[in-house]
């Protein structure tokens, strides 16, 4: 074993831990708690897998489970942006490349790099395992949204420009799934929870 090399792995493990600190402003279903980062992650991870099967291309399911995981590791530093602030938008990537030197840093080079790659892969948004991962990062929070009758939206008076802005390029990874996610858009502006305009 190399001592030093796994000592810096289980520092970034430990640091890894803080992610279920940040918390986000989705509520778990059945009208639960806020739901943490950590959470976020390891639901979309396990959604990658299980929706697989409605992805435009084919992909690297591991790999693109792997970027669900490291996603949001930034937030540890950078805190939660909310899908709809967007005051909080415009400062959101230099905080979350700060916090990449820093935390992916932590890690042996080649970790270092590996999970670096992942995490810009995922931001840029253009390899099929980015592209699928993403809808995951967006139809995960409107379930949820959904599921709880929409309090989320309805909380924070969302409008269905703003979902549909976030949405629409779900279609890059997955036609059907925004074909799904147009559906409960749509339900929910009926309903109220969204605001129609």
């Amino acid at each position: 074993m190399n001592k030093k090399r796994f000592e810096k792995q289980l520092a970034f493990i430990l640091e890894a831990d803080k992610e279920k600190n940040i918390l986000r402003q989705t509520h778990l279903s059945g009208h639960g708690r806020r739901e943490n980062d950590a959470e976020h992650a390891w639901h979309m991870a396990m959604m990658i897998y299980l929706l697989k099967e409605y992805a435009n291309e084919d992909f690297d399911v591991a790999k693109a489970m792997m970027m669900a995981l490291v996603h949001d590791i930034v937030e540890i530093d950078a805190g939660d942006t909310y899908a709809y602030d967007t005051k909080a938008k415009e400062t959101q990537k230099a905080r979350e490349e700060k916090a990449a030197d820093r935390i992916f840093g932590m890690l042996p080079e080649d970790q270092r790099d590996e999970l670096r790659t992942l995490f810009e892969e995922f931001e840029a948004g253009k390899s099929p395992e980015a592209r699928f991962a993403k809808v995951m990062d967006n139809f995960q929070p409107l379930l949820l949204n959904n599921s709880n009758g929409g309090a989320d939206w309805r909380e924070h008076k969302v409008s269905r420009t703003k979902v549909v802005g976030r949405h629409q390029t779900s279609s890059l990874g997955s036609e059907e799934i925004w074909k799904y996610t147009e559906e409960l858009i749509n339900a929910n502006v009926e309903k109220g929870n969204i605001i129609d305009n």
